[in-house]
């Protein structure tokens, strides 16, 4: 799912930077808005299709971001004409995101026609653009996929309720696999090993970004419920109960294999695969990071009361989600799953079967306490078993 170094550099021999450019990171301000549209969604319908609404509408999202995120691997962001593609993609994010409110109802058309021309268009402009032929070949391959994933894209725009959501589904579920083949062509076959080459350093930090996007995201939330309702005791104790469950996601996510994906990546024969693990496993990460998003919406708002199932789900449902992306991110760079992770979906499971009888706040602080331990046990961990990136499974 990555591209290689030199298969779309503008200028010979020039080499992608280490770090994202600004314009990246400018990029990234429109996704804050995005998975903020996204909560605001899931949080107001918390129900089984509304879930499943949200997680094709994130993975539409992530996939317009992963494609942006890559290419500036290979692609020289300083030059004007490649600029103009960043910024024309932000500027269709940006409408993108403000139809998400409605994607399912009256502007599901426009959210399809933004969604396919974002594709299609930044595909289109690369190959009038770009004269390398390594990015032409990539990026003629992300065309023909895309055109396929299109037509379900505009097809589900054109008719309501499950079959929208069903094609949308097909559209994107088409996107990712077509990624993880290598946007197989007929007679042109996948993209080859040595066109996924990786710059490590820069596309860890990508990813890391991502993260520390969700997580504002979820920062914000808190406070802007907060702002809006009552200053109550048991608002101020969900609040700081929720910044706390985010705090300690942060913390989580930093330690050891956070920090040390930049060197997997460099060490390993295999980085593509490399890379698409930690795509996915960062994707994963971040719904569950979302899922705490959802929480402070709902626990802040009415701390105490009955715990309906939905919101059980959700409450312990993002932090098992990001224990579970960021164990199988302990698999990508070490080779092996930290049993603090293991330890603690357990006992999210085991507060689940409880959850019934206590109050929002109080299945919220239990899931708290659960990510505290799982810290804890990481920093004891570091004293004890120091480690190296060493992932042997996709080495």
């Amino acid at each position: 799912m990555t591209a290689g170094r030199g298969a779309g550099s503008a200028v010979p021999g020039r080499r992608s930077p280490a770090h994202p450019a600004f314009l990246e990171l400018f990029f990234d301000l429109v996704y804050v808005f995005a998975l903020i549209t996204l909560t605001d969604k899931l949080a107001t319908e918390l129900t089984w299709t509304g879930a499943a609404e949200t997680l094709v509408l994130l993975l539409g999202f992530t996939f317009i971001w992963a494609l942006t995120a890559w290419g500036g691997d290979t692609l020289d962001r300083a030059r004007p004409a490649l600029q103009v593609q960043v910024i024309g993609t932000l500027a269709a994010s940006l409408l993108l995101a403000a139809t998400v409110p409605d994607a399912y109802g009256s502007r599901g058309l426009l959210f399809a026609v933004t969604y396919v021309a974002i594709h299609l268009g930044s595909s289109v402009y690369i190959l009038l653009v770009v004269r390398m032929p390594s990015p032409r070949r990539r990026n003629s391959r992300v065309l023909f996929w895309e055109a396929i994933a299109g037509i379900g894209w505009i097809g589900g725009a054109l008719v309501d309720g499950t079959a929208r959501l069903m094609l949308w589904a097909v559209a994107v579920a088409i996107e990712y696999a077509a990624a993880a083949l290598g946007w197989p062509v007929p007679r042109l076959g996948r993209l080859h090993a040595e066109e996924w080459r990786l710059a490590g350093e820069r596309l860890s930090e990508r990813y890391r970004q991502f993260v520390i996007i969700a997580l504002g995201v979820s920062i914000f939330s808190t406070a802007d419920t907060f702002s809006e309702s009552d200053y109550t005791a048991p608002r101020v104790w969900a609040l700081v109960v929720v910044f706390l469950m985010v705090v300690l996601m942060w913390r989580i996510y930093i330690y050891r294999a956070g920090e040390l994906l930049t060197d997997a990546i460099a060490k390993s024969t295999r980085p593509s695969l490399l890379g698409q693990s930690a795509a996915v496993t960062h994707l994963i990460m971040v719904a569950g990071i979302g899922g705490a998003a959802v929480t402070s919406t709902l626990v802040v708002d009415r701390p105490f009361g009955e715990t309906p199932p939905s919101w059980a789900a959700v409450i312990l449902g993002g932090p098992a989600l990001f224990l579970f992306g960021r164990g199988v991110l302990d698999y990508t760079v070490f080779g092996r799953v930290s049993r603090s992770r293991l330890a603690g979906l357990i006992l999210l499971g085991a507060v689940a079967s409880v959850t019934y009888r206590l109050p929002p706040l109080a299945v919220a602080l239990l899931a708290m306490v659960v990510l505290a331990l799982v810290a804890a046990a990481n920093l004891l961990s570091t004293r004890v078993h120091p480690r190296t990136a060493a992932p042997p499974a996709l080495r």
